[in-house]
Order: structure tokens, then C-alpha cells, then sequence
């Protein structure tokens, strides 16, 4: 499985790019600039990718493989049909995944490492890759954490790492979808508008709507914020303390978490 994983990921996350590509080119949401911004952004994914192939032996599927091999976690000692402990892994990883957001939101040195995402001024699918190497690192030991606690199988990793990545592009997408398309996709998914409202510049709307794939997890735990106080149109995307140009260079950015007022901000 993981001398395919990667091709099957690669073609999965490249797919999913064009089309999200293309789709905002012919709905966009709002106006928003590329060029520089999709540079930095870019070669903060390549960045990422290569630290987390240097620095792991296996990855998260390789683990989940070696955990699943030894019989280990809560998972391996349910009787069930195949597909239903699949569905239940892939259930808890995405629950685990709302609550590591939550939590990087929470603990200043966490939320040091997690505002580079948040101090990104427009709003598009490449913000779905802008995220600082100290928070993937910290992420994939989570991911590392709760396949051995829960033992979830090999499979059920891969699946959740397609949709991890896949989602993480949808949800950043500058998409216009229809509203009532809106509102019935966000009963089971995040979708842009409500993710957007995630990267507002007001406090009590940025820590809202944690959820990277099931919706469910915002409703149940109170963090639900359905619509901007500005609308969609008039927002401000970003931090206030990280709009002039000069801190959004790749050197500042990686630089970040060194940046005074490492305060998460306050609802």
C-alpha cells in the first residue's frame, strides 16, 4: 500500500486542485490576488512536504500499517464488519482533526504556529496549503498519537488523508455556490462561505467553525457560526497586525512564531 499511497494521494490532491483551479475562475466569490500570494503559498506546501518526508520514516498510513500489523488500539478489539469500523475510523480521525484546530486556536505557543494560516490576507484554495512546518510536524505526531490509540486500520488512514487534503482545498476554495446548495451541503460537510468565516479579522468569528470536513463537529460542540457580521463581500480576511506587505515574505512567515503579541485572539 505504500508504494502506491503516494501516487494514489498525488493524483487525488492534483484532480482536486484543477478542478477547484478552474471552478474559481468561473465562480469566484470575491476578488482576490495571486501571483505572489500562490508563490508563497505553494512553496510552503512543497516546503512541508519534503520536512515531513525527511524527518518521519513512515508516514501516517506506513504507521497505521505497522499498528494494524501488531494488533494494537481500541478499534482492533471491535467486532464489526469491515466497512463499519472503517466508516467509525474515519469518523474519529475527522472528530481528532476538529479538536487539534481547536486547540492550536487555544494554547499561545500553538496558536504562534497556526496564525501563519490565519495571517493570510485573501481567501482562496491555496490557503488550504499555507500553514507553518512546526504545526505539520506537531499535526502528523497527533495523526501518529491517535492511530495507535484508536488502531485504525491502514485503509481507513489512507481514505482520511485523501479527504483531509481534498477538503482543505474545497473549503478554502473562492467559491460561489448556490445558496441553497450552501445550506444543504453544510449540514454534512464544511463548505467555503462557512470556513471563510473562519478567517475573519473579528475574534469571535475566528474562533468559529473549526471543522475541516464534517460539519457535525461545530454543531455539537458549540462553535457554529453561520454567516460574517459583514457578509461575504465586505469581510476582512486575516490578522490585523500581519496586513503590511513586507511580513507576508516567505522568510517573515517562516519567522512568524517569533513575532510578538503571540496571544490567540479573544472572542
Amino acid at each position: 500500500m505504500i508504494e502506491s499511497e503516494v501516487s494514489i494521494r498525488l493524483i487525488a490532491f492534483t484532480s482536486t486542485l484543477l478542478a477547484l483551479a478552474a471552478a474559481e475562475a468561473l465562480w469566484a466569490r470575491r476578488n482576490v490576488l495571486r501571483g505572489e500570494r500562490w508563490f508563497i503559498n505553494f512553496s510552503l506546501a512543497v516546503i512541508n512536504t519534503t520536512l515531513l518526508r525527511l524527518a518521519f520514516p513512515v508516514l501516517a498510513v506506513g504507521w497505521a500499517m505497522q499498528i494494524e500489523a501488531r494488533g494494537w488500539g481500541l478499534l482492533q478489539a471491535l467486532v464489526m464488519p469491515a466497512w463499519l469500523k472503517l466508516l467509525l475510523a474515519v469518523v474519529l480521525l475527522d472528530m481528532a482533526i476538529y479538536w487539534q484546530h481547536r486547540v492550536f486556536h487555544m494554547a499561545p505557543w500553538l496558536w504562534r504556529l497556526h496564525r501563519l494560516h490565519h495571517s493570510d490576507v485573501d481567501f482562496d484554495l491555496t490557503t488550504g496549503l499555507r500553514f507553518h512546518p512546526g504545526e505539520i510536524l506537531i499535526s502528523m505526531l497527533v495523526k501518529f498519537a491517535v492511530i495507535t490509540l484508536l488502531g485504525t486500520p491502514a485503509l481507513a488512514v489512507l481514505i482520511f488523508e485523501i479527504i483531509l487534503s481534498s477538503s482543505s482545498l474545497f473549503e478554502h476554495a473562492n467559491l460561489r455556490l448556490p445558496r441553497l446548495l450552501d445550506a444543504r451541503l453544510r449540514w454534512l460537510i464544511v463548505t467555503p462561505d462557512m470556513h471563510r468565516v473562519h478567517h475573519s479579522v473579528i475574534p469571535r468569528e475566528t474562533n468559529s467553525n473549526f471543522g475541516f470536513n464534517f460539519s457535525i463537529w461545530d454543531r455539537v460542540f458549540g462553535s457554529y457560526h453561520a454567516q460574517p457580521r459583514d457578509g461575504h463581500l465586505g469581510m476582512r480576511i486575516g490578522l490585523e497586525q500581519f496586513r503590511d506587505p513586507l511580513t507576508q515574505r516567505l522568510d517573515k512567515l517562516l519567522m512568524q512564531p517569533l513575532a510578538s503579541d503571540g496571544n490567540p485572539p479573544v472572542s
